[in-house]
């Protein structure tokens, strides 16, 4: 972590590219794209400030340990993940829904209900706050296909426009949660750098509300 300036973590993809502009707005712009630069430590227009560019889910585990200040994951990742971090602004980027969601003729199993996802502690809570139990199946990709072939009655996933859900026969049915991304801080820093971090986000808050304005 930058001892003397502040270190931000962001993944690439939708959430690198929806936060850009309200860095922007905050006055701090990356010197390099990271969609084409090896660097994983970039610089920007601010001497103070960098940004490092990870996985989506390792995010928060960086800034939880102290390796980055600050980050943006979605609030998916944040609730997957647990752990020890101030929330303290809400982006309203990446807006989508965490769902359940099946294929509509699909009979209730007897047994013990079969889910696949990737979200694994979501859908255990999810579950268990409604008395349910179930066998949770971990998957990477492509969880559409698992209850067509049988390999699961349900998926948990994200849901954007449900085009995906529809194209391959399932249906939404029940919403976990709201999901968009999150500028969350480390605790420590939160602590040492606190005029620091504060002005910045105090700097995302007005970006994040002049772009919602009217």
């Amino acid at each position: 972590m930058n001892s003397h300036g502040l270190t931000i973590a962001l993944s690439k993809g939708r959430i690198y590219e929806e936060t850009l502009p309200l860095l922007a707005d905050a006055g701090i712009e990356p010197e390099e794209d990271p969609e084409a630069s090896r660097k994983l430590i970039i610089g920007t227009n601010r001497a103070d400030v960098s940004v490092v560019v990870l996985r989506a889910t390792d995010v928060p585990t960086y800034v939880e340990y102290g390796a980055a200040d600050l980050g943006v994951a979605g609030r998916d990742v944040l609730m997957e993940h647990g752990g020890e971090l101030y929330e303290p602004l809400d982006l309203r980027i990446a807006r989508c829904r965490l769902m359940v969601a099946g294929r509509p003729e699909a009979p209730e199993r007897p047994q013990r209900l079969r889910v696949a996802t990737k979200f694994v502690n979501c859908t255990r809570r999810h579950f268990a706050a409604q008395g349910r139990q179930v066998e949770v199946i971990k998957l990477y990709g492509s969880m559409e296909l698992a209850p067509i072939v049988g390999l699961a009655d349900r998926i948990v996933d994200l849901v954007d426009t449900g085009n995906t859900l529809r194209a391959n026969g399932l249906v939404p049915q029940e919403t976990i949660a709201e999901i968009s991304s999150r500028c969350v801080v480390n605790k420590a820093s939160m602590k040492m750098k606190h005029a620091r971090v504060k002005a910045l986000l105090e700097d995302l808050r007005r970006a994040v509300a002049a772009r919602h304005a009217g």
